[in-house]
């Protein structure tokens, strides 16, 4: 009897002892089902693991990055993960979307600092930094790797000439006679890589400078000031962005050519000094949209503050009022006498025939619709948007969905980064997008609601781009091309 007393006492304390360090087998099973695997905390490291989590909901980034590292496939050298941030991060974020089953539960992305070293980047695991500059490190030195690769296979390199592939090319080339194509420089962009377009209008003349480009992979928009009684929204945030200003003293070439020939031959003219308009608009949408609220502020001591309104926005976004369009010449006289005629006679609009019921109704809901598209703060949060209910917005070309939150909680001076992300898509459908949301804190997470998600004070949103039928044949063709 002693013996068995013994037996059940070791047995109890094995048991025990297998509860404390791995915990109930059945709970580890429902921990993984539906969940994503964690990333441990090597510090202070919460605004990177919350960025990975953030970036692994993109679908179309990991694609990007699949294709970019397929380059790399032909090196055998195994530590080629650890030369390249491609790879590296590749890794990372199929792990945790679950296309790679991982070993544990909870991930190490120590890799990814180690990497960002070799880039002459050198962030501390020990020191709190900001999740929307470690994007800004990440997207810039993606472009750094992909300028560095060349673009034509060197006649020297023996090595990458010997490969099937290349052989295969120069036997093309001389069966056919012609070059092989070459790599389109702007496909190998990330999905994240937009353009800013910005333009200016003499405000005496009306005459438009060139239009200028500039690059962007986030959008940092400024939280404009709150008024009492409304809520602040992500459209208040972009028109703020793309709202015009005023330039004062600025030359104007084409008031001075003006002003030069009604001048008599001889006389110098000085150049004329007016006031232009200024305006920013979305030349190029990305394919992943990341915006980004600025809520630090400056107090009137100087000392830096941090903004806790909460910015209303919602599942879906609609992009198309903020897009630069080309400007059409202005119409003759002809055509405005025969608009206005056709404008001017009962029952028509825009010289086509309509009853009197759909033009009331077309001027009931003018209200809500803005250049043409409808304001993102109609959209219902379920997901599903009564785009039935608005002629003029039934096809948007520029539609987002929401795929992550990034938020920080604390103060300027410490606190803590999580983030709301949606679940990857089962196996069964992987080119389907999930309804269920987690909560990720390091290596914690747990299920969400879209109510918390869309309750929560963004810092960091991540849209994906939402492609028709049409718009998806059309990028099919493109990429067989």
């Amino acid at each position: 009897m002693r013996s068995w007393g013994v037996l059940g006492g070791l047995a109890a304390a094995l048991a025990a002892g297998v509860y404390v360090l791995w915990g109930p087998i059945a709970q580890r099973k429902r921990r993984r089902r539906g969940l994503v695997p964690g990333l441990l905390n090597l510090g202070n490291t919460c605004f990177m693991n919350s960025l990975l989590q953030g970036l692994s909901s993109c679908p179309s980034f990991i694609k990007w990055l699949e294709e970019f590292t397929a380059q790399y496939k032909t090196e055998q050298n195994q530590s080629a993960e650890h030369q390249y941030l491609s790879l590296t991060l590749l890794h990372l974020l199929r792990a945790l979307s679950c296309q790679e089953v991982p070993e544990d539960d909870v991930l190490d992305a120590s890799c990814l600092l180690e990497v960002l070293r070799i880039y002459r980047w050198q962030i501390s695991s020990f020191e709190e930094q900001d999740a929307h500059e470690l994007f800004h490190v990440l997207t810039s030195s993606l472009e750094d790797e992909r300028d560095r690769q060349p673009r034509v296979t060197h006649l020297f390199d023996v090595h990458s000439l010997e490969q099937p592939e290349i052989i295969q090319k120069q036997i093309t080339c001389r069966t056919r006679g012609s070059l092989p194509p070459m790599s389109n420089r702007w496909k190998s962009q990330h999905p994240f890589h937009g353009r800013l377009t910005s333009n200016m209008v003499c405000k005496h003349c009306e005459h438009q400078s060139p239009v200028r480009y500039d690059t962007f992979d986030s959008l940092s928009l400024s939280i404009p000031a709150a008024v009492w009684g409304r809520p602040l929204t992500l459209d208040h945030c972009l028109h703020h962005f793309i709202s015009s200003e005023s330039v004062k003293d600025v030359v104007c070439d084409n008031c001075t050519k003006i002003q030069a020939e009604g001048t008599l031959n001889g006389q110098s003219i000085e150049n004329q000094r007016t006031t232009f308009v200024k305006q920013l608009k979305l030349g190029k949408l990305p394919q992943c949209l990341c915006i980004h609220l600025q809520r630090l502020s400056w107090s009137n001591q100087g000392t830096p503050l941090k903004r806790h309104e909460h910015v209303q926005f919602n599942e879906f976004l609609i992009m198309d009022i903020y897009k630069y369009h080309v400007p059409v010449h202005k119409p003759s006289q002809n055509d405005l006498n025969q608009k206005n005629s056709e404008e001017t006679k009962p029952g028509t609009k825009d010289g086509i025939a309509v009853k009197p019921s759909d033009a009331e109704q077309t001027h009931g809901t003018k209200s809500l619709i803005m250049n043409g598209a409808c304001s993102t703060s109609f959209l219902m949060s379920s997901g599903a948007f009564p785009l039935a209910a608005f002629p003029e917005c039934s096809s948007p070309v520029y539609l987002y969905r929401l795929m992550a939150v990034v938020v920080h909680h604390g103060d300027m001076h410490s606190g803590h980064f999580v983030t709301y992300r949606r679940s990857p898509p089962s196996s069964k459908s992987p080119l389907s997008v999930s309804n269920q949301w987690l909560w990720i804190s390091d290596d914690t997470v747990r299920k969400a609601s879209l109510q918390e998600v869309l309750s929560s004070s963004a810092y960091l949103l991540f849209y994906e781009r939402v492609h028709s039928k049409v718009q998806h044949q059309r990028l099919e063709l493109r990429a067989e091309e």
